[in-house]
């Protein structure tokens, strides 16, 4: 249940996203934030919120650990829309958390995947990759590299 205890604490976070997904670009851009984590049920659930200052947004996540189904459910939010995206879930595996989940880019239908790797206590990095074609190949579309605040 405490897989996500690593991200506890405030974070510096290196951004680098694709400015156009699922086209085949190369055009990525670099940013910077800040993040910090709080724990929720004794290690059984966590938040955080990310700063882009350049950007003048926020993001929100809010991971809950299923007992039952031995999982995490991961949600994000952000505040340009304000709306809470479809969640992702998966388990962590030899330091390595993959997450899995269905969502739309701009109105079509994706396969989502958040990647956890590289975690030691004053470091991680995080990426997300999207599927237009059900998971047959994968668009690595945004890390950020996390370092100890």
């Amino acid at each position: 249940m405490n897989d996500f205890d690593f991200l506890l604490g405030s974070w510096n976070v290196a951004n680098r996203r694709l400015r156009t997904v699922l086209s085949g670009a190369d055009d990525w851009v670099e940013f910077p934030g800040t993040s910090t984590s709080r724990s929720l049920f004794d290690g059984g659930g966590n938040t955080d919120e990310i700063l882009f200052p350049t950007l003048g947004t926020r993001g929100f996540t809010l991971r809950l650990f299923d007992v039952e189904r031995q999982r995490w459910a991961l949600y994000w939010s952000n505040s340009q829309t304000g709306r809470l995206f479809p969640p992702v879930f998966g388990t962590f595996t030899d330091g390595r958390g993959d997450f899995y989940g269905d969502d739309e880019h701009e109105g079509r239908p994706i396969r989502a995947h958040y990647l956890w790797s590289g975690i030691t206590p004053d470091s991680a990095r995080w990426e997300q990759e999207f599927s237009a074609d059900g998971g047959r190949t994968w668009e690595s579309n945004w890390v950020m590299e996390f370092t100890r605040a």
